[in-house]
Parts: C-alpha cells; sequence; structure tokens
C-alpha cells in the first residue's frame, strides 16, 4: 500500500472500533507519513452487528464521494463484502494472504462471503505457492505473491552497532529468537520442551498475544516473552540473536502459511530453524537457506548445528535468493496484472507502470 502511495490515493479501511455511548457514528482519519489515510470507523458500543456494517458503509461512501478516477477495492478479507456490494468500483483485488476459515473464531459467514469474493472479483493474489495451489481452480486468474522482504530495514541488524533493547540487554546468550503474533499457530509444547533440552539458550519471544490464554505460555527461566514490538524496533532484538526460531503447529491454520518472518530472518543474517510449513520447505529448505526440523530433538540438534556456524557458503547464498525478491517487485507485477484488467476493460492506461493518473482509491 505505501508504494501504491506515491501515486494514488490509498486509503486504509480499519475494523470499526467500539467507543463510548455517542448518538452519532463517525471515523478517525490519520494520513501516514507513507501517504496512506487510514481510516477507522468508530461505532457505538453495544452496537448491532446490522449498524456496525451499516456506519462502514457511510465511511466507505465517505471516502469516494466526489473522487474523480477509478477506484480499486482491494479486500484483505470477505468480510469486508457486507458495506462495499453496494458500490461497484472499477477493479477488484482479492489478496487472499491466508486460509482465514480455518482460525480460531473465523465467523461463520466467511467461507460463503468468500465464494461471493471469488465471484466478484477480477484479480485474485494468494500470500504464497501453496495457497495459489488451494485457491487456483476457484478463479480464472489467481496469482501467486511469496512474501518477499524490506532487505534494507532488517540488515541493519548485522551490524555490530546496532543499540541493545533494554528490556534485552541482561538475557544471557546463546539467543534464539522469535517475533510475530503468538495464537494457535504456534506450538507451545515444542517451545517448552526445546528450553527444557537446552536449559542454557535463552529463548526471546516477541509479539502479541491474540486468540488463547497468556497463561497457556510456557513459562521457565529462559523463556523471554516480551511482548509486541514495533516493526522499526525488531532489527535492534534481532542483532542481539545467535539464531531464529519459527515453531510453528502443523495443523490446519497453518497448512498455507508462508511467513514473511522468513526472509526477514534470513535478511538480519539469521541462521533459522522452523517447522516444516510448506512454503518455508519450498523454496527455503530446500535451498539449504533454513533448517527444517519437526520434533524438538530435532529443532535442538538443528540449532545445534547453526550455533557452531552456518554451513560454508550460506550467507552468500542467503544474499543470492534475497537479491530476487522485494516489495517493490512485488507490487510492480501486482501493478502490471492490475493495468491489464482496466485496459481490457477500455479503461485508458497511459503511462504504465508509474501510475501517474490522479484520483484513484484504494480501499
Amino acid at each position: 500500500m505505501e508504494r501504491a502511495a506515491k501515486n494514488f490515493d490509498v486509503f486504509f479501511l480499519e475494523e470499526p472500533v467500539q467507543v463510548g455511548n455517542d448518538t452519532v457514528d463517525r471515523a478517525s482519519w490519520t494520513k501516514q507519513p507513507s501517504g496512506v489515510t487510514v481510516v477507522t470507523p468508530h461505532v457505538r458500543a453495544g452496537a448491532v452487528p446490522d449498524d456496525v456494517t451499516a456506519a462502514q458503509g457511510k465511511v466507505l461512501d465517505e471516502i469516494l464521494a466526489g473522487r474523480a478516477g477509478d477506484a480499486v477495492f482491494w479486500y484483505y478479507t470477505p468480510m469486508a463484502l457486507p458495506f462495499s456490494e453496494h458500490v461497484e468500483p472499477s477493479l477488484i483485488v482479492y489478496d487472499c494472504m491466508d486460509e482465514l476459515s480455518a482460525f480460531r473464531g473465523a465467523p461463520p459467514a466467511l467461507v460463503s462471503l468468500e465464494e461471493e469474493l471469488f465471484r466478484r472479483a477480477d484479480l485474485v493474489f494468494t500470500g504464497g505457492q501453496s495457497l495459489f495451489e488451494a485457491k487456483r481452480g476457484r478463479h480464472p486468474s489467481v496469482h501467486a505473491f511469496a512474501s518477499s522482504i524490506d532487505r534494507a530495514h532488517f540488515a541493519v541488524a548485522r551490524a555490530s552497532s546496532a543499540q541493545e533493547p533494554e528490556d534485552q540487554a541482561d538475557i544471557a546468550r546463546p539467543r534464539i529468537g522469535f517475533f510475530g503474533v503468538v495464537d494457535e499457530r504456534m506450538n507451545l509444547d515444542l517451545v517448552a520442551a526445546v528450553a527444557a533440552e537446552r536449559p542454557s539458550w535463552q529463548l526471546v519471544m516477541i509479539g502479541p498475544v491474540v486468540k488463547i490464554d497468556p497463561a497457556s505460555l510456557p513459562q521457565a527461566p529462559n523463556i523471554h516473552w516480551l511482548g509486541q514490538k514495533s516493526y522499526k524496533e525488531l532489527p535492534a532484538y534481532m542483532a542481539g540473536w545467535q539464531a531464529g526460531f519459527m515453531p510453528f503447529a502443523i495443523n490446519e491454520s497453518t497448512r498455507f502459511i508462508s511467513p514473511t518472518k522468513t526472509p526477514e530472518f534470513l535478511a538480519a543474517g539469521l541462521p533459522v530453524v522452523s517447522t516444516p510449513i510448506t512454503d518455508v520447505i519450498r523454496p527455503y529448505g530446500r535451498d539449504g537457506l533454513v533448517e527444517i526440523a519437526g520434533t524438538a530433538d530435532e529443532v535442538v540438534a538443528a540449532l545445534d548445528r547453526l550455533l557452531a556456524g552456518p554451513p560454508d557458503g550460506w550467507l552468500a547464498r542467503v544474499d543470492a535468493h534475497l537479491a530476487t525478491i522485494s516489495w517493490d517487485r512485488t507490487f510492480g507485477a501486482m501493478l502490471a496484472l492490475m493495468q491489464g484488467v482496466l485496459a481490457k476493460d477500455g479503461i485508458p492506461q497511459t503511462v504504465p507502470p508509474h501510475l501517474d493518473r490522479e484520483g484513484a482509491a484504494y480501499v
């Protein structure tokens, strides 16, 4: 979205928040330094679902009011359909990042709404190869876009001059790190078992705990739950780690994930061990960039090897792979597909791929 904002008016419509008992619904509009405007609808506390949907639709209409040019609706979830289906944009993109219906607490309507979104969408992007393979039969134009990388941002972790964060400074080494959402996708038993097998290793776990009881997190002197950190802060933490750990559970919620943290660990120069997630095995495990391990004993053995030193030539192979991916390339490829659809529909595309047209809206 930041890349789109260089030439488009980009509005990121957040899920609504409940605020007080005001009788008038409203929204907050925040223009980010990137150029993206984040719009957050506010609804009355206790508002019923139909009222929430109506409030979201009203905010959407406010975004579009008086704007010339092509409106592009970019959906991250089918749950946005009920408040947006009354609008006919020039282009609909369904950016399918996960199999959302497999997540804990998924709304019952999600499956039928996704079917409707497939029917309406002009393009479907998937967040990885395995998800592409699962979805490609449901739409005539499905395209895989695996997780990419802001290489320069995470490469800061390779510099020895990175300042140690205060809440990590007193943690002993070696440190094995994780960052990301802590939810049903994490194998907590595996985390506990690895910590028990190597009490001298320090497991540094960064990220918010959602949809699971925080009391279920394994506790041990060498497991450190540091909570949520900003994207900007992550390289400073990673600079103090000796290896990365991706302890994903193998279940329905992880069947199609393509973890963005895989190339981010590698850009930071960290060797990493992951459980056998399909989109990590292909290509990272296959190409010898990431160690794949399924059991605690296998994880410990792999980390023992990596802490002794990664294989010869490993970092050079990592950098050769990272040189082939970037968010600029990803958005450029997405943009070319979008322009192709718009041109086919008779909407002039005079200066591809730079988007020097004014007034387009992303939602």
